[in-house]
């Protein structure tokens, strides 16, 4: 067994994905919806605690693209301005294929079972250029953080003004998800917590230089969570990495630094197998600080 702060290791289901949604909401505040995507089915579940995932696509301006854009709701008819978690995808990864296995369904077990408030996850495609603007042009760190914002409010999202309160990601995605805390922390808007699991954080630019994500060390340097851990303040952080997983040096060291309130070590690999483990805990820490606000 692994040291985990507040973590349980139980078996996760599998998740079963159900796609829903109507139009209602896709054409406000001008967003467009990608013709491919249409107007998407909507799926009933039979029981109470299915998993609600609504795909759709919208353009990015910082992106200067269509991009998925994947929500996982708590339950088939959400609370208006339901609170919103982003989740990020790892390298060569997407929005539809973020969340680890079991996420969906734990999150919706806990929203009707009372162990979890109520919140949502939503996913976006980054790319693969640890979630900053690498090539001019496409801006994917912009993106969370000027535009999410009104796609979820035109949705009835994130409350008044659309803000996620916390992020999460795998390996890259945990790279960026403690880039965007620090953003928003600079922003005077800091998130109310972040979560990486298996995080990207490498030691050397040798061995980062052949992901192509950064123009030289000093940049890397500049963006490096490990290298600017004062910059993301006294936000709450949850660390987890597999004691097999090839970035658990990084997640070590980044773990003496910082102090994060859950710092998870254990057996495991760079993969779902890891993932779906944490997931309970990684939902149970996300849980601690979603804004008391909405019910569903």
């Amino acid at each position: 067994m692994g040291d985990m702060a507040g973590g349980n290791g139980r078996r996760l289901p599998s998740r079963r994905a159900v796609l829903i949604a109507g139009a209602a909401g896709l054409a406000t505040a001008g967003i467009g919806v990608g013709a491919a995507s249409g107007a998407l089915d909507l799926v009933r579940a039979a029981g109470a605690a299915e998993p609600q995932v609504r795909t759709e696509v919208v353009r990015s301006r910082a992106r200067g693209r269509d991009v998925s854009m994947v929500t996982i709701l708590p339950s088939q008819l959400p609370a208006k301005d339901l609170p919103v978690c982003l989740f990020l995808h790892g390298l060569h990864g997407n929005a539809r294929q973020a969340a680890p296995t079991g996420l969906a369904s734990r999150l919706v077990q806990g929203a009707a079972d009372g162990t979890l408030p109520p919140f949502a996850f939503v996913a976006l495609d980054g790319g693969d250029n640890y979630w900053h603007e690498n090539h001019v042009g496409d801006n994917p760190m912009g993106m969370l953080l000027d535009e999410v914002p009104a796609w979820l409010r035109a949705r009835g999202l994130g409350g008044a003004t659309g803000t996620p309160f916390a992020c999460a990601g795998v390996s890259m995605g945990g790279f960026g998800a403690l880039l965007y805390a620090r953003r928003r922390q600079e922003r005077a808007d800091p998130v109310r917590a972040v979560a990486a699991i298996s995080p990207g954080l490498l030691m050397s630019w040798r061995e980062m230089s052949t992901r192509r994500a950064f123009k030289s060390n000093a940049e890397w340097a500049s963006l490096d969570p490990l290298r600017n851990v004062e910059k993301i303040d006294r936000t709450p952080v949850g660390i987890w990495c597999g004691t097999e997983d090839h970035f658990i040096e990084g997640a070590r060291k980044f773990m003496r630094l910082a102090r994060p309130e859950v710092a998870y070590t254990g057996p495991g690999g760079h993969g779902d197998t890891f993932y779906r483990k944490v997931v309970p805990d990684v939902l149970g820490f996300l849980g601690k600080y979603v804004p008391r606000t909405t019910r569903v």
